[in-house]
């Protein structure tokens, strides 16, 4: 069977390239994937898999005819707030598939926010045409609900990713702090500038490295170069490209902070202390669902000492995911391979 795999893969976001290389360790053995992605190259390389490229219209439409179902891969893609035309790429994807009697999966999704009555309604016709949904946040599952619409609601697939050991992460300094931060309008220079005064005193009072992990160089490197300066002989900046080496950094750190939601999921499943930075509804999900202390950046504290201090806090007294609790994640997680099972069968 061959199955075409629609995602915002190829765009150099680990949480995304975290999702595909999930969906393809869950995917069923008699299955042929075909990734589109945005580097098709890249993609090939990378995972071993037939590849097509996302932006050409004829390549798409070979590919869904040569498949036999088509999958949603994950993720926010069905939102209105960050792109207007993203909803109506995968939409008008999915659309296609369903038109040409291909099986279709909506898998792992975080739908919304949606607030245009357009999208809303792209959205709910192509949820309810699917032959299979599942999303991984309740809010997503509570949409679909009011839509009328059957889903499976479990954790998100990254907990359940097989990580690998990064090479050369036990010869830096430990104990290590790992902080994830992307651009974004709620990151204001201001409070840029607060933040990271608080990880200087931070890093001063509990003596840590601090690692900072871009998870899109797009979007994070230049972030994590402004910051590094500041902290030049205690800290490092890591990219890695691999989604299973780069939930393999957490083994070896002891606390995050993060704005990503898969940087905080992939620290979460690692046994670290986590603290969220929010930008997104998403992250105030996980938050809620984990009961991760964090802030909103819109309520993010002025002041840069109290900002530190709590950090400092929650590194001496705050608690990990308990080893059952994570276990308990990851066997909910593996729920969407079993909607895949179910689908592709």
């Amino acid at each position: 069977m061959r199955v075409l795999l629609s995602g915002y893969y190829g765009k150099g976001n680990g949480g995304d390239e975290a999702l595909l290389a999930t969906l393809l360790q869950m995917l069923p053995e008699h299955v042929t994937p075909v990734v589109l992605s945005g580097n098709p190259q890249e993609t090939r390389d990378r995972y071993h898999v037939e590849v097509g490229d996302r932006m050409a219209p004829l390549s798409v439409i070979q590919a869904l005819r040569s498949s036999d179902a088509f999958i949603w891969g994950g993720g926010s893609l069905i939102q209105d707030v960050t792109s207007s035309i993203s909803p109506f790429y995968y939409g008008s994807l999915m659309a296609l598939a369903q038109k040409m009697k291909l099986k279709t999966v909506a898998w792992a999704q975080g739908i919304g926010p949606l607030k245009r009555s357009l999208t809303r309604s792209l959205a709910r016709n192509t949820y309810s045409n699917c032959t299979k949904v599942s999303v991984r946040d309740r809010a997503s599952a509570a949409l679909l609900s009011d839509w009328q619409i059957p889903f499976i609601l479990a954790p998100d697939p990254v907990w359940a990713l097989e990580s690998k050991p990064v090479p050369g992460l036990w010869d830096l300094p430990a104990p290590r702090v790992a902080v994830t931060l992307r651009s974004h309008p709620q990151l204001t220079q201001t409070r840029l500038a607060n933040l990271t005064r608080a990880l200087v005193d931070f890093q001063k009072a509990t003596q840590t490295f601090i690692l900072l992990l871009p998870f899109q160089k797009s979007e994070d490197l230049s972030i994590a170069e402004t910051i590094q300066p500041q902290l030049a002989d205690v800290s490092k900046i890591m990219c890695l490209e691999d989604p299973q080496l780069l939930k393999g950094v957490y083994r070896g750190v002891e606390m995050v902070i993060g704005m990503r939601l898969h940087s905080l999921i992939m620290a979460a499943s690692e046994g670290c202390r986590c603290f969220a930075l929010s930008y997104d509804p998403k992250v105030n999900r996980l938050m809620e669902d984990l009961d991760m202390p964090g802030w909103d950046l819109t309520s993010l504290p002025d002041d840069a000492n109290l900002i530190g201090k709590t950090w400092i806090e929650h590194y001496a007294n705050g608690d990990p995911l308990s080893p059952e609790k994570i276990q308990f994640l990851v066997d909910r997680a593996l729920i969407h391979r079993e909607v895949l099972s179910q689908a592709l069968a």
